[in-house]
């Protein structure tokens, strides 16, 4: 049968830089996305490296992610999914953002649970912020975090007193936190069936997305000022690792997040202990 490799986010960003890498993986590329018009646009600019099937998904919602499912079942035998399909801080209120970025990867793990054979992969992204949320551990949210497909996820958040969920970018860290929770218990029954499923956290990458967030955050840049690197990242340099991590090359990696931010946490880490030092330089 055909191999399939399904890129969610696809119109833009980081989900079409792993559309274009991913191209020449597969058989059949099937590109995702909300945004149909950029979608579209999107997936005939991939014509040519291999079939190229658009399908509208929202992946929050459950009849739309098991359409996917049912269409990717058609299509051949499921190779891979680079899931970056999510909304940032300045996008969406946080009900919204926990709802696409963590409960939406749920979905879609479940949903394509039934295709997994040995060697189907999943890289699902999380994000930097997700480390910064865990600086501040909370048992209490991660319980709730933990059952994202429970009918009373937001009740149960909502009920939480001190937190300040309320706030979207707070929200945002959280719900990346708990995309790499998922990703540790959707290893076990993905690897039941033979597969691999992972999760990649990006740093701050030229994307539209987090151009927005530049214009409304001026932290961002003082973040890529403390950056090893000194620069943010590019979108390519993303789907260069998603495809060595969906690929054999990464057989025997599972269960876990790997950080590509260019230095940016060790780079803030520095800053901390400089501050707690009272301006010393750290040895």
């Amino acid at each position: 049968m055909r191999s399939v490799i399904v890129t969610t986010g696809a119109a833009r960003g980081m989900g079409y830089a792993c559309a274009q890498r991913l191209a020449s993986e597969c058989d059949v590329l099937v590109a995702v996305d909300a945004n149909e018009e950029g979608l579209a646009k999107a997936a005939a600019s991939l014509e040519g490296k291999a079939q190229v099937v658009r399908v509208r998904t929202d992946v929050s919602d459950v009849a739309s992610v098991r359409g996917l499912a049912d269409r990717v079942a058609a299509l051949g035998t499921l190779r891979g999914l680079a899931h970056a399909a999510g909304i940032s801080p300045t996008m969406a209120d946080w009900r919204r953002i926990v709802d696409v970025d963590l409960r939406g990867s749920a979905l879609l793990l479940d949903a394509l649970l039934p295709q997994v054979v040995p060697g189907t992969a999943a890289v699902c992204f999380s994000s930097m912020s997700a480390y910064m949320a865990a600086q501040a551990p909370d048992e209490a949210l991660l319980q709730i975090l933990d059952s994202p497909l429970s009918s009373d996820l937001f009740e149960r958040l909502a009920a939480l007193e001190g937190r300040n969920l309320q706030d979207p970018g707070i929200a945002y860290g959280w719900a990346k936190r708990g995309v790499i929770r998922l990703v540790q218990r959707e290893a076990v029954r993905w690897g039941a069936r033979g597969g691999r499923v992972l999760s990649i956290a990006p740093g701050i990458i030229d994307t539209p997305q987090s151009q927005q967030e530049f214009e409304k955050h001026p932290m961002m840049k003082f973040m890529v000022q403390q950056t090893p690197l000194g620069r943010v990242g590019r979108p390519d340099e993303i789907a260069e690792l998603v495809a060595f991590l969906l690929s054999a090359r990464a057989s025997y990696l599972t269960g876990t997040d790997i950080l590509i931010d260019g230095g940016t946490l060790a780079g803030l880490d520095r800053v901390r202990r400089e501050q707690a030092a009272g301006g010393a330089q750290p040895s």
